[in-house]
């Protein structure tokens, strides 16, 4: 019982001695008079939290009625959505009028929860749907206290479909009907599909269907494209791109707008410029690339100096804001990286023609470029539009045989020098709080038929580091120039932001390097990133490295673009954007824009609407990158498909209650081997530690260890490898 001294009251003694008379053998009433009471007390106070115990004190009530009454009262005004429940028996006036709006995220079950833009997520039962799908916009009523911990509601309206068109396989049901199977796992409804609305579609084909109506208990769609037969290369590349919101041909309209383009650089344009065509230049890509966004130049200044230059296609100049070309551009917001190709976010005529910065070709760029001395420090800067002249383009194996002096090849000189001013940076930047990470990648060897025949780790070479190191330096510049320009207020920009780390995931990352013998403390920010590059440097070339490696990437926040500088922890930069990829990015066109104007002294700009830019920015960035690795993980199991009863080395990747992820090392394919399936003994899950340990044996299976595994089964489908484990490694 709450002590006197501590109680607030605020209901008269008059209605106390009243109360017991009014509610006598009448349970709806005392329930009415204790819900008035305490909905008065919580919107007195609609910003705090409250447990019954604390309302019962502040308000009086306890000297009448029981804790437990209270707390039952408030329960049943959860769930009519007046309060809101949150763990540790905590309750919130709703301010939403009973109800919460969030964002729908089905998990394989069926079940879900919606994500409200303030607030914790909301528990939705499969049968509470209501015939919401993965991803809309959603209201929800509480309709319990909590599960465990945690709210539960159900869903009362639709505000906003996410979509209203899906990809997936039509599968024969009767004579006139049939159904359409979804690809993505999110969306867990069989769609009906009438005959008369198959647009040719046949059995076991790859389609597109558009939701017409929902009445009944299977949702109804019609045919809109039919992709092809399903396990073909071309139809499965289009369904992802599909599936994830993007088109592989561009409209017909803004194609004929591209076409419309020239390729003339006029004297009058010329004129505009600063005149960079004399002056060394070249770009440095992958050998498959197609499109060039940058390029370096480089002279040797009379005062012993380099004048170094990044150069960036001027895609602003092209692509006019608000035109077809721009509106098209936007809603994509990035290019697309498949396996087997590339798909552009402006037309082949711009991205690989009009703005590429072809060899031997006059082109315009925008540009920074800088005077520096022999330690890579900058002495002068200027940002502004050019005209440039490639004089040749490396791909970078070739530029890095030129550098190792394996072959004879031009520029030698140049690129030595760039190198070693790179080396500069680079060793600068992790001195001021760069995170150093290194991550696996792979790319595949297609044959004719786009099967994959061998999976190539991707080795960064000098030259790779090289572009990236000046890359970051023009896009750190640029930013720093625009905070700059005025710091009170500063002027809208669209930043590239990285937050600093879960301190959960960074606990957990201590608690499990410590059991190495590495002892590491991430409580205060300051010194954080010299603290974690500590502990990888000291697990470098140990068998904890994957263990430690693959925990510290998850304890990062995800990078974005906002108008908000928060900077930059990866980086370890306090101003940070994106100004070096026009062609493949928007916000990099964005930022021209931004620049444009303030160097014309122009500062018309609406901070309001470059963050919803930036936002729609953000979440189309992820959403290609899901779709990238929908690809790859495609070809994963394509390439493992005649490997059934073949046995690899891998290295656990992840562990859940359900079993473990295992990455083969050889080509770094991910496969699970369910818990169930491990012969010898049962398993417990140990989340506080991501590992399984054996009942009986007790033998640890946690992320990092080499494992020995056959390859059991593979589904296209479900893009899946099932695993068993044949033995785990010891370490030599």
């Amino acid at each position: 019982m709450p002590r006197k001294n501590k109680r607030k009251t605020s209901i008269s003694t008059s209605k106390k001695k009243n109360l017991k008379r009014k509610t006598k053998g009448k349970k709806a009433s005392l329930d009415d008079f204790l819900s008035k009471q305490i909905m008065a007390f919580m919107k007195g106070r609609k910003n705090k939290t409250y447990t019954s115990k604390q309302v019962a004190a502040e308000t009086g009530l306890w000297k009448d009625v029981n804790q437990s009454k209270i707390r039952s009262v408030m329960d049943k005004l959860a769930a009519k959505g007046e309060l809101n429940y949150y763990d540790k028996g905590r309750y919130q006036l709703n301010t939403s009028s009973g109800s919460i709006v969030g964002t729908l995220q089905v998990i394989r079950s069926g079940a879900g929860f919606v994500i409200p833009e303030e607030g914790e997520d909301v528990y939705i039962s499969a049968g509470n749907m209501n015939k919401a799908l993965s991803g809309d916009t959603v209201q929800v009523r509480l309709v319990k206290k909590r599960r465990g911990d945690r709210r539960e509601g159900e869903i009362t309206k639709i505000i906003q479909r996410a979509r209203i068109r899906f990809v997936g396989t039509i599968e024969d049901a009767t004579k006139d009907s049939y159904f359409f199977i979804p690809d993505s796992q999110a969306i867990t409804q069989d769609f009906y599909v009438h005959a008369k609305h198959l647009n040719g579609a046949k059995h076991g084909q790859k389609v597109e269907v558009e939701l017409i109506k929902w009445e009944n208990r299977s949702p109804e769609a019609k045919v809109i494209q039919v992709l092809g037969e399903q396990g073909e290369n071309e139809a499965e590349m289009h369904a992802i791109l599909l599936q994830y919101g993007f088109q592989l041909r561009f409209p017909k309209e803004v194609e004929l707008e591209a076409e419309k383009i020239s390729e003339k650089i006029t004297a009058s344009e010329i004129a505009k410029r600063r005149d960079m065509r004399e002056i060394t230049t070249f770009t440095i890509d992958p050998v498959d690339a197609k499109d060039f966004d940058d390029a370096l130049s480089f002279r040797v200044l009379d005062n012993g100096r380099y004048e170094v230059g990044v150069h960036i296609a001027d895609v602003s100049h092209y692509v006019k804001m608000g035109s077809i070309l721009d509106q098209e551009a936007f809603q994509r917001a990035t290019s697309v990286y498949l396996v087997d190709r590339t798909v552009p976010m402006l037309p082949e005529k711009l991205s690989n023609g009009v703005c590429s910065l072809r060899p031997q070709e006059e082109k315009l760029t925008f540009s920074i470029i800088w005077e520096l001395d022999e330690e890579a420090r900058v002495h002068k800067e200027w940002i502004g539009r050019c005209v440039i002249f490639s004089d040749h383009r490396f791909h970078y194996e070739g530029a890095q045989e030129v550098i190792d002096g394996e072959k004879e090849g031009p520029f030698r000189e140049e690129l030595t020098t760039l190198n070693k001013l790179a080396y500069k940076l680079r060793d600068a930047r992790m001195k001021q709080g760069s995170v150093k990470f290194e991550s696996n990648e792979v790319k595949f060897q297609l044959d004719e038929d786009d099967k994959p025949v061998r999976v190539i780790r991707k080795v960064r070479k000098d030259t790779h580091k090289m572009i990236e190191d000046f890359m970051l330096l023009a896009n750190r510049r640029v930013a720093m120039y625009a905070y700059g320009m005025f710091n009170d207020p500063p002027l809208p920009f669209v930043y590239r932001v990285h937050d600093q780390p879960n301190p959960e995931k960074l606990a957990s990352l201590s608690r499990m390097a410590s059991t190495f013998g590495h002892e590491s403390n991430f409580e205060t920010e300051r010194g954080l990133a010299e603290r974690l590059n500590q502990l990888l440097v000291s697990v470098e070339n140990k068998p904890e490295q994957n263990i430690v490696e693959t925990l510290a990437v998850r304890s990062m926040a995800k990078a974005e673009y906002s108008t908000n500088n928060i900077g930059h922890f990866g980086l370890g930069f306090h101003y940070y954007t994106h100004f070096t990829s026009p062609i493949r990015r928007y916000p990099d066109v964005m930022v021209h824009r931004l620049l444009e104007n303030y160097l014309a002294q122009q500062y018309q700009e609406n901070s309001q609407t470059l963050e919803a830019q930036a936002k729609h920015s953000s979440l189309r960035e992820r959403t290609a990158a899901e779709a990238e690795r929908a690809s790859i993980k495609y070809k994963q199991v394509e390439f493992l498909e005649d490997k059934i009863g073949e046995e690899f080395e891998g290295v656990i990747s992840g562990v859940i209650e359900k079993g473990i992820f295992v990455e083969l090392v050889d080509n770094l394919c991910e496969g699970m081997i369910l818990a169930r399936n491990i012969e010898g003994d049962y398993y417990m899950f140990d989340a506080d530690n991501y590992r399984l340990i054996g009942r009986n044996t007790a033998q640890v299976l946690q992320i990092g260890d080499k494992v020995k595994v056959e390859i059991a089964g593979t589904d296209l489908k479900r893009r899946t490898i099932d695993m068993l484990l044949v033995e785990k490694l010891e370490e030599k």
